[in-house]
């Protein structure tokens, strides 16, 4: 059971794509109001355990998990959990932006509608605060209505960021939201990180090491499907206790 410290934990988390067994019984905490990264080779299972903490592999056909994803006192993985709610409470951004073919606005009220929320008033209130948490509404704040694909690739990803953010999750799922962005943007998503772990838990899957160093409180190294060291981000970089770890981070393999 999750207490106040901690806003997510798996035990003996087991995911199977047929008769792959692709996360092998992974135990991880999760602090809240933290980021927490998730480093490895490509096809190491970083995403794959990522999908599962919000349920989106029940999504993928002949995919299985077991064990345990404890969340607000509850074990979420079994048949009776309310996935849709737990989708809005664990909110989570891809790799690339996915931007829904609508206005900028539209983009971000469409989660809270689906949910309920008829008002306009309340529903104009949800787009600028979701976009201001984002760090997006001053470059977006005049041109609500226009097409969110009009939007560079980085506004384009703070806009799904934001859309995330109407639902108000308290847990942010982010896999590799940076990976096909420039720079400049990389920073900014940086950055907006950096600000949004002090109201929300966040993870985050990156092959970018340099900035699972800058970003993360702890890092989790996994391999084969399987976790290899979990620690404070500082200790993993500069001290790890595993050689297979360390040999990742010093570029001998991956």
């Amino acid at each position: 059971m999750v207490s106040n410290e901690y806003a997510l934990k798996t035990n003996d988390l087991n995911v199977f794509y047929g008769e792959k067994h692709a996360v092998k019984q992974l135990s991880i905490d999760f602090p809240s109001h933290s980021v927490t990264a998730l480093i490895g080779p490509s096809g190491c299972g970083k995403s794959t355990y990522l999908r599962s903490l919000n349920r989106m592999n029940d999504l993928i056909e002949g995919a299985k998990v077991t064990g345990e994803i404890w969340f607000d006192g509850e074990n979420v993985n079994h048949s009776a959990a309310h996935v849709r709610l737990l989708r809005k409470r664990i909110g989570m951004v891809f790799q690339k932006p996915n931007p829904f073919y609508k206005s900028i606005y539209e983009n971000i009220a469409y989660g809270p509608r689906f949910h309920g929320v008829t008002n306009r008033k309340e529903l104009n209130e949800i787009v600028e605060s979701s976009l201001r948490k984002a760090a997006l509404w001053d470059e977006v704040k005049d041109r609500l209505h226009h097409s969110a694909l009009a939007l560079s690739g980085g506004q384009q990803q703070r806009l799904c960021i934001a859309r995330t953010l109407s639902l108000n999750p308290e847990i942010l799922l982010l896999d590799e939201p940076a990976s096909a962005l420039d720079p400049i943007s990389t920073s900014k998503i940086e950055e907006l990180i950096q600000q949004l772990k002090a109201n929300y838990t966040i993870i985050i899957v990156t092959h970018n090491m340099q900035q699972a160093a800058r970003i993360s409180d702890q890092t989790a190294f996994f391999l084969m499907g399987e976790l290899i060291e979990l620690n404070d981000t500082n200790q993993i970089f500069t001290k790890p206790t595993r050689k297979e770890t360390e040999d990742y981070i010093t570029g001998r393999f991956g």
